[in-house]
């Protein structure tokens, strides 16, 4: 009879087994999410979760709060040889001033090795200008808003060298998004769409991230399936409470004729009054345009003292 008993009690146990496993997963149109057990016991609204995603526009939001409050920025950008020795360079400690609905920089102090600028202080690295674009303002710059409602991103009027640094900088503010410009490739970047889903694992954790609760989505190409992906990986640290990104980490490549990029980020949020706004920035990437020699540019922004 015992030896009866044994198949009954494996099959059981294997039953129970199979149900933790569908419990693990869920399907959201074609994208199979894995849930840690934490997130399984919040009863989370996945598919809710999922498209608060691919809507996301907090974490744009945070980069078009910086151009309505002041601050000061570290400012640390290195331009390295193949070897990984330092070609040029700038440290330097800048403030933005935000007065009369306009806002100016002041630099307050400024280290520059090697070749950084040209004879006539113009950036010598597309590198550097595209990190300037960013962090840095030439002049006075008037009514700014930070309003990102109804934004489109687009490179309609852009050519060349611009026009790459332009879809780099909108893959780096809406990762994830569908990209208008990059030949064959537009789609590729809308991770979060159905057409997708089969090239990624996916799925839902939750930690501490700087004493606030958060969702954790990370999002990571299979490696059987990298074919035609730009967003190699993607790991988002959403606040529990709002959904608003509290962290991101994340990898970029891209391959064509006339240019590609490799390219890791990490931005880390904080809060100002009401607002959400970047406090770190790091960026390693490996760019190369046809006209112009390679790349391997690294900086860090930190930025700090906001009013």
């Amino acid at each position: 009879m015992k030896i009866y008993f044994i198949p009954f009690l494996l099959l059981f146990f294997c039953s129970l087994a199979d149900a933790q496993d569908q419990l693990d997963t869920m399907f959201v149109g074609k994208k199979v999410i894995t849930l840690s057990d934490v997130v399984i016991d919040r009863n989370l609204n996945v598919p809710g979760f999922i498209n608060k995603i691919k809507n996301d526009s907090s974490y744009y939001k945070a980069f078009k709060n910086l151009h309505i409050i002041g601050f000061t920025a570290m400012n640390d950008i290195r331009l390295l040889d193949k070897k990984g020795g330092l070609d040029a360079s700038l440290f330097s400690k800048t403030k933005q001033i935000r007065k009369n609905n306009c806002r100016s920089m002041q630099v307050l102090d400024e280290t520059v090795t090697g070749d950084f600028y040209t004879d006539n202080r113009q950036y010598n690295y597309y590198t550097a200008q595209m990190y300037a674009s960013l962090f840095f303002t030439s002049g006075s710059v008037c009514n700014e808003t930070n309003v990102v409602a109804g934004t489109e991103f687009s490179t309609e009027g852009k050519k060349g060298l611009n026009k790459h640094k332009e879809q780099l900088k909108m893959l780096f503010f809406n990762p994830g998004k569908k990209i208008s410009g990059l030949p064959f490739m537009s789609n590729k970047t809308a991770i979060y769409d159905d057409d997708m889903a089969d090239k990624y694992d996916m799925s839902i954790d939750m930690d501490i991230y700087n004493k606030t609760s958060c969702y954790i989505f990370t999002q990571k190409v299979k490696p059987d399936r990298t074919d035609g992906v730009i967003v190699d990986e993607m790991i988002t640290w959403f606040d529990e409470k709002t959904f608003e990104v509290v962290a991101r980490k994340y990898s970029l490549s891209y391959d064509a004729a006339v240019y590609d990029f490799k390219v890791e980020m990490e931005v880390q949020m904080t809060t100002f009054g009401n607002l959400t706004v970047p406090s770190m920035i790091r960026y390693n990437g490996n760019w190369k345009a046809i006209t112009k020699k390679r790349e391997r540019g690294v900086f860090t922004a930190t930025l700090s003292a906001f009013e």
